[in-house]
């Protein structure tokens, strides 16, 4: 079987769109402030992705790693994907403090992205019981959990809650592009996008998850449980209308303890969700909610078969 020709052999001049790829790219450096910045520092998306698995592992080396492992080999097997995954974020955080130092006013110090993960290192345990206790939420949420393994292993919910608690210490500690790589991930995996700098209490389910968006100042209390299609997010774009400090660093909503947010519920803005409080599903909320406060939308009508057969035929006949 012959090779398919070149692109060039097509009719199509390969010169040419090779000079407008270079004028496209060209126009677009000129215009981005991180121009300066080398791009071959910029962390690894396949590393980081390593780096999550051997952490994963680490974290639950009988459900996450080698199943057959034995108590007395336990402890070696962690520390085998510790050490590996330490050396890798070690050199990931390095390049990213490299990406960004062409614009820094001092130079970071040498040792930073040994200091950074040594730090997050004395993180991993408090990181284990938080994932325990949102595995522990789940199971006690849903009827349909046949065991705290099977959520683990296939629950959107924990595999979104166990990329974020990493993801947020890094975030914390100051590598954010890393940790934003890590928040992708579990949303390429999940369709539930956290950001990394989105502080979440203990005991965090979110059921079903698909379409959720949590923003990177949402504060979120212990024991709130989630639906698909939740979004606590920002109520307009920065740059959009005049913005001060506190609209900057504080843009999304805080949501108190054993709150209950129901499937397609959209919070925007600095508005506080008393404890105890829930929303509706497909409820618009701007505002404030005090503790135990119900939000839902109207009631839907029954209508009796005559009056709903009329109903459908002049919409169909609005459409036409």
């Amino acid at each position: 079987m012959a090779s398919p020709p070149p692109i060039a052999a097509a009719g199509t001049d390969l010169g040419e769109a090779v000079d407008r790829l270079r004028a496209a790219r060209i126009a677009w450096r000129d215009r981005q402030p991180s121009a300066a910045r080398a791009a071959e520092a910029f962390p690894s998306r396949g590393a980081v992705e390593r780096i999550v698995q051997l952490l994963s592992e680490a974290l639950y080396p009988r459900r996450l790693g080698l199943r057959r492992i034995t108590a007395a080999d336990e402890d070696r097997f962690v520390a085998a994907r510790l050490a590996a995954a330490f050396t890798e974020l070690e050199r990931e955080i390095g390049q990213e403090i490299g990406y960004w130092q062409a614009e820094a006013r001092a130079r970071f110090d040498a040792d930073q992205p040994a200091t950074i993960v040594r730090l997050f290192a004395g993180t991993l345990g408090d990181i284990r019981r938080l994932v325990d206790s949102d595995v522990e939420a789940a199971f006690l949420g849903d009827p349909a959990a046949g065991s705290t393994d099977e959520i683990l292993v296939c629950y959107p919910g924990a595999i979104a809650s166990l990329h974020h608690r990493i993801a947020h210490e890094l975030h914390a500690l100051g590598a954010p592009i890393v940790a934003r790589m890590i928040s992708e991930l579990a949303n390429e995996r999940t369709g539930i996008d956290i950001h990394p700098g989105a502080a979440i209490g203990e005991r965090f389910f979110i059921d079903h998850g698909t379409g959720v968006v949590i923003g990177e100042t949402a504060i979120v209390g212990s024991g709130v449980r989630l639906y698909q299609h939740v979004t606590l997010g920002a109520r307009s774009p920065l740059g959009a209308a005049h913005r001060g400090p506190r609209d900057r660093f504080a843009r999304h909503p805080i949501v108190g303890d054993d709150v209950v947010i129901y499937a397609g519920a959209t919070i925007l803005g600095r508005v506080t969700i008393g404890a105890g409080a829930t929303i509706g599903g497909n409820v618009w909320l701007l505002d404030d909610v005090p503790a135990g406060g119900v939000v839902v939308q109207p009631e839907a009508t029954l209508l009796a078969p005559s009056a709903g057969h009329a109903l459908r035929d002049t919409l169909v006949a609005a459409i036409v």
